[in-house]
């Protein structure tokens, strides 16, 4: 990660640390503020795809079993020679921004490849470390499984808004966009493109998962219960 970058995360860390209660923003001014500042963001509110899908070792992941985190998704294949490896690093510096706060637990990061016929489980477990993507952690890459269909994960990226151009040799031509869904499965925001700030979603990230945190009035300090027991003991004489 470049130095720059590892300034932001540090300094980044050191404010996600904060406990929602003491956020002076709310996740409505964090969207208006990125979208007023990042022009790759894009809003979004309604319901997202269903995930049917299994991990490099044949376990069933659905958009069910990610309830309760807030989804970075993004759709690749191993076997792409260009913009593919470049979204994947992007993604895992954003992990590893995530991972150095207190959102750790908070987010998950999946990949799901849209080529399931080539990329085998090998190549799924391959691929991560690759790329800064951090397999021990919170992050995943997730494939159709066999006996379904070659496109079932093209057509799931097709859902989220995607298009494709499939070339006889295997070459997808598709765009390059990062999916966020928050913690009730709504799908909330994109970034387009590889141009955007990554430390704008990691604020957008930290909004949601203090969004959803519940916010408890504080408790009465010690001074505020006696005030009250010897106000109410007054009231009580006086009647």
């Amino acid at each position: 990660m470049p130095l720059t970058r590892v300034l932001a995360a540090a300094a980044l860390a050191g404010a996600i640390l904060v406990p929602a209660a003491a956020m002076a923003h709310s996740l409505e001014d964090v969207q208006q503020d990125l979208f007023e500042k990042e022009k790759y963001f894009e809003i979004r509110d309604e319901p997202a795809p269903d995930l049917a899908l299994q991990d490099a070792d044949g376990n069933p992941v659905g958009l069910k079993d990610l309830r309760g985190k807030v989804v970075v998704l993004h759709f690749i294949y191993a076997g792409c020679p260009d913009v593919c490896p470049l979204h994947a690093d992007l993604i895992g510096e954003i992990q590893e921004m995530v991972n150095a706060s207190a959102m750790k637990d908070r987010v998950e990061f999946v990949t799901v490849t849209t080529d399931p016929e080539r990329d085998a489980p090998k190549v799924l477990k391959d691929y991560g470390p690759v790329h800064g993507l951090d397999p021990e952690a919170n992050w995943v890459f997730l494939t159709s499984g066999p006996d379904r269909p070659e496109d079932t994960t093209r057509k799931l990226a097709e859902k989220f808004g995607h298009g494709f151009t499939v070339s006889e040799d295997g070459y997808q031509v598709h765009s390059v966009v990062t999916h966020i869904i928050d913690q009730n499965g709504r799908w909330v925001a994109n970034f387009h493109g590889l141009g955007f700030e990554p430390t704008n979603m990691v604020v957008f990230i930290n909004g949601l998962t203090n969004a959803n945190v519940p916010h408890h009035e504080p408790e009465p300090s010690l001074w505020d219960r006696i005030r009250s027991l010897f106000a109410a003991s007054t009231e009580h004489s006086s009647n």
